[in-house]
């Protein structure tokens, strides 16, 4: 018989490790590229890929910017097509912008976007995940960057006429 305390353990242990009912999102910026781009997946809480969406935009003045940007777009679809209130990100600094925004003023106008829209979720959350767990949206965010044309997609799976991302 395993001692209940261990089972709590494995519990929390597994809770940490699972992304469950989550949308995880990227931005993609290069200083010379025409575009910007950005991507995001939403997982079920079995850690199925529910939807996912690609699409890139002219290039914005940082890679915070397109963090953001990322961040907006995930959060306008979502809202659309999901009952999902969790984003991850691996972007520390884009937490720390929405945890604290008044302490970003030259962000002031993108984040005034974000605290509307953080309206609409009843229990908004925003958290840290590793790169390593992030990278189907960073895929996505790096493709739409690097395509030769203006790209928005959103559906179930990678379409056939976009590149595979690599195997994790």
């Amino acid at each position: 018989m395993i001692p209940p305390q261990v089972q709590a353990s494995n519990n929390e242990e597994n809770q940490v490790l699972s992304l469950g009912n989550i949308c995880l999102l990227d931005g993609s910026w290069t200083a010379s590229g025409r575009f910007s781009g950005c991507g995001w997946v939403w997982m079920d809480s079995r850690e199925n890929i529910q939807l996912m969406g690609t699409r890139n935009f002219t290039r914005c003045e940082s890679a915070l910017h397109s963090e953001v940007e990322a961040l907006r777009w995930a959060m306008e679809n979502i809202l659309q097509h999901s009952p999902c209130q969790s984003f991850g990100t691996d972007c520390k600094e884009l937490i720390a912008m929405i945890n604290d925004p008044q302490e970003w003023p030259s962000f002031a106008t993108e984040l005034e976007k974000i605290e509307t829209l953080k309206i609409c979720f009843p229990d908004f959350k925003i958290n840290h995940v590793p790169r390593v767990r992030n990278q189907l949206s960073d895929f996505l965010a790096k493709t739409a960057k690097n395509f030769r044309r203006e790209l928005l997609f959103i559906g179930c799976s990678i379409p056939v006429w976009l590149p595979r991302p690599p195997q994790a």
